[in-house]
């Protein structure tokens, strides 16, 4: 899912939308899609906090704030709320307090309805905070196009799953329509960056469609028969049937006996040929087999007392392709010289951790400066970790909000770390993850 940031988002709950939606990743191997960010999606209404554009479906996002934390929020659509058990004020005699935001959705989904194509279904989702660790809906709204949620990856995920329900995903040009709609002054996305989030290329699929009829019209010359006017020619065949059953004497079935002892030699043969390849196989594992398997681990690299070992390592310029989040966003807006990547595996206080690294080159320093700004803002994109993308870790870590995270600038130069527990869960404050992130930030990385 690409995130294009377009202004402000007007609740206080905004950060983890924001980051809910980030953590999706770029791409369709999670949901795809284009995530508008502070989105003005008609003009006679002020921005919401999201308008998501999906292959499959429109989801309206918009936040509410509660006044505390509460642990269980009972949230029916036409009823009052309560947290933890108690009644929830709802603003002007409201019957609650997403009330307001429903009407608003119910608004916005009726001005977008024509300009939607018309298979695609569009869905509300009424993101809850600052932290609610359970919602409650009865089942016939659930049933309905609202959910109600407290914003993190796997609640949003689950509700663009069941919200976006359309039996074909919208082709590129249906979408690329659709975000000009609701946001013109947005830069536009390709083609490929729009296929890339799963929406179809239909020309393709059209001219698939148009090739079959095209032999079913070729079809019909066949009919003139002038097939049956070859039959006269089977005559002679059948005249030089009979001669093999005049001359069916011995030596003619001679050559039938010879046959199947070179038969039978065939099946020798391939055992051998199989033989000689399965020796031949044997000697090349054993023989120069063995350099490969010492060759993709790189040599160990000391950093502040912690040994690093590069499990995965890259540098492009296509900087924006390998951020998620307001990150991507800063990265479109200002691009950056080149990217270094890499994935590192280090042992502290006897435990594994995996450190993800990302180092940016700008233009100048104020650009490099502006960049670390972003980065350093909680909920505001990150960089994907190399490793992650190509397969190349043992076991899985997550780089999510609960991992350690160190930024530097130097000049043009922003440096990123991140660092996580392999087989425990992580900590952001945790002081050996934030020691290995240090360390893993200024190791070298090997191209």
């Amino acid at each position: 899912m690409r995130l294009v940031r377009l202004g402000h988002q007007p609740s206080r709950v905004a950060d983890d939308i924001r980051a809910a939606l980030a953590s999706l990743g770029r791409g369709a191997t999670v949901v795809g899609g284009v995530a508008l960010v502070g989105a003005r999606p008609i003009p006679s209404v002020r921005s919401v906090d999201a308008v998501v554009v999906l292959p499959r479906g429109v989801l309206i996002v918009l936040g509410v704030d509660l006044p505390d934390p509460t642990m269980r929020l009972e949230a029916p659509l036409d009823g009052p709320w309560k947290a933890d058990g108690w009644a929830l004020p709802a603003p002007n005699k409201e019957v609650n307090p997403a009330a307001p935001k429903l009407a608003l959705a119910e608004v916005i989904g009726k001005q977008l309805r024509p300009k939607v194509p018309a298979a695609l279904p569009i869905g509300t989702i009424i993101a809850v905070g600052p932290f609610v660790d359970q919602v409650d809906q009865p089942p016939a709204d659930v049933a309905g196009s609202v959910r109600v949620l407290h914003p993190t990856a796997t609640h949003m995920l689950a509700a663009a799953v069941s919200l976006s329900t359309a039996p074909e995903p919208c082709s590129v040009e249906e979408a690329h329509a659709l975000l000009k709609t609701l946001a013109p002054e947005a830069p536009p996305l390709s083609g490929d960056e729009l296929a890339a989030e799963g929406f179809s290329q239909k020309p393709s699929e059209i001219a698939e469609r148009l090739e079959p009829e095209t032999t079913e019209k070729m079809a019909p010359p066949q009919p003139p028969e002038p097939s049956p006017r070859t039959p006269p020619p089977l005559a002679p065949i059948e005249v030089t049937t009979p001669v093999p059953r005049i001359t069916a004497a011995v030596p003619v079935r001679a050559p039938a006996a010879t046959k199947p002892r070179t038969v039978r030699w065939l099946p020798l043969a391939a055992i051998g040929l199989l033989a000689v390849l399965l020796t031949t196989a044997i000697v090349l594992a054993t023989t120069g087999g063995g350099a490969p398997e010492s060759a993709p681990p790189p040599p160990t690299q000391l950093v502040d007392g912690i040994a690093f070992i590069q499990r995965a390592g890259a540098s492009d310029n296509q900087c924006a392709a390998h951020a998620v989040g307001d990150l991507q966003a800063s990265l479109q807006k200002t691009p950056c010289l080149t990217m270094r990547r890499a994935s590192f595996e280090a042992t502290v206080d006897g435990r594994p951790v995996a450190v993800s690294v990302a180092v940016i080159t700008f233009r100048d320093s104020a650009a490099a400066s502006a960049f670390k700004k972003d980065a350093d803002t909680p909920g505001g994109g990150s960089i994907s970790d190399l490793a992650g993308e190509t397969g190349k870790w043992p076991s899985t870590p997550h780089f999510d909000g609960t991992a350690a995270y160190v930024s530097s600038v130097r000049g043009t130069e922003v440096r990123l770390a991140l660092a996580a527990w392999f087989d425990q869960a992580s900590t952001a404050d945790d002081p050996a993850l934030l020691q290995a992130a240090r360390a893993g930030s200024t190791a070298k990385i090997s191209l």
